[in-house]
């Protein structure tokens, strides 16, 4: 009888086999130096240079924080024949645009999976006004470049996404009554040596894409090299992976940044006031002083504070702006 031959015998003949047929038998000699390879760190999809100037925010001659007053608000259940809430009724759901990657004002809960946040409770507000149950609603992501245009499509009922007010906005679109006042600041790493605005000559600055305080800081350094991304995560990662000096947009969305990563910082004095306020799509007035009547009970019943103290003490002491209205 033939012996077997072990399997380790067979297996390495086999390999030997292999590397003789493919031409594979030299290898580099001992003192051959190793092999290497560089590659540059890809940057997040859709992070793109700005290349021309915005417009500074709230330029121009219109009042732009005043909005409609607001009527007394309707029994939920009970909107007014023919209005846009009776529509909105009628669907059985209010359509919100926001986004889930402004943390501290619209996130989604990395446990529960859930939208949370400040503007996630001001549009929870008002489908408990129409509804009687804030969870009649259906949440909508949207970029920041794509408020506006989602308003005219009818494609959403309000956004409720850190949407500031301006001038030029409001030629577009309606707003409500402002809801919170943010003030523009910086984030930069701890040991990067930025202070304020005027370190950003010369330096690489992210923003979101749409967002106003491009505008402005083009104004107030206009060396900056301005990356815009689709969303305020992607700064940040940017930031960490060294591909930006800095991020420059509101307080209360840099906050959100900074609680994600304690290498970074919010610094610098004030570069301009921010207003948010609910966005509507033109010839909707009906909406925008059911809305306005919504914010006034959430301001007048202390749910505003409560919110504030919620999502937003990390910012110190608050308080909701005071409505103007023009009738």
């Amino acid at each position: 009888m033939t012996a077997r031959r072990p399997a380790a015998t067979i297996l390495a003949a086999m390999v030997l086999a292999a590397l003789t047929m493919t031409g594979c038998t030299e290898f580099p000699a001992p003192d051959s130096p190793p092999p290497s390879a560089t590659a540059d760190i890809p940057t997040p999809p859709g992070a793109i240079p700005q290349t021309t100037v915005e417009p500074v925010p709230d330029a121009g001659d219109c009042d732009a924080l005043t909005s409609l007053r607001p009527g007394q608000l309707p029994t939920p259940r009970r909107m007014p024949a023919r209005s846009t809430m009776a529509a909105i009724f009628s669907r059985g759901r209010l359509i919100v645009g926001l986004d889930i990657g402004s943390n501290l004002f619209s996130f989604r809960d990395t446990i529960t999976g859930d939208i949370k946040g400040f503007d996630v409770d001001i549009a929870r507000a008002i489908a408990r006004a129409v509804f009687g149950d804030p969870n009649q609603i259906e949440f909508r992501v949207l970029t920041s470049g794509d408020r506006i245009k989602y308003l005219q499509k009818g494609d959403v009922d309000v956004v409720v996404k850190t949407m500031s007010i301006t001038c030029d906005r409001r030629q577009a679109v309606s707003f409500s009554a402002p809801y919170y006042v943010a003030a523009q600041r910086i984030l930069a790493q701890r040991n990067s040596g930025i202070a304020d605005a005027g370190d950003l000559a010369g330096k690489r600055v992210c923003a979101a894409r749409g967002v106003t305080s491009i505008g402005r800081l083009q104004s107030i350094v206009p060396t900056a090299h301005i990356t815009t991304t689709s969303t305020w995560a992607d700064c940040l990662v940017m930031l960490q992976q060294g591909q930006v000096d800095a991020v420059s947009t509101d307080d209360a969305i840099l906050a959100g940044l900074a609680e994600q990563d304690p290498w970074v910082r919010v610094i610098g004095p004030s570069l301009g006031e921010e207003n948010y306020a609910v966005g509507i799509a033109k010839g909707h007035d009906d909406l925008v002083r059911f809305v306005n009547g919504v914010l006034d009970d959430v301001r007048t019943s202390g749910q505003w504070q409560q919110m504030y103290n919620r999502w937003l003490s990390i910012l110190g002491p608050g308080s909701p702006p005071i409505p103007r209205y023009q009738d």
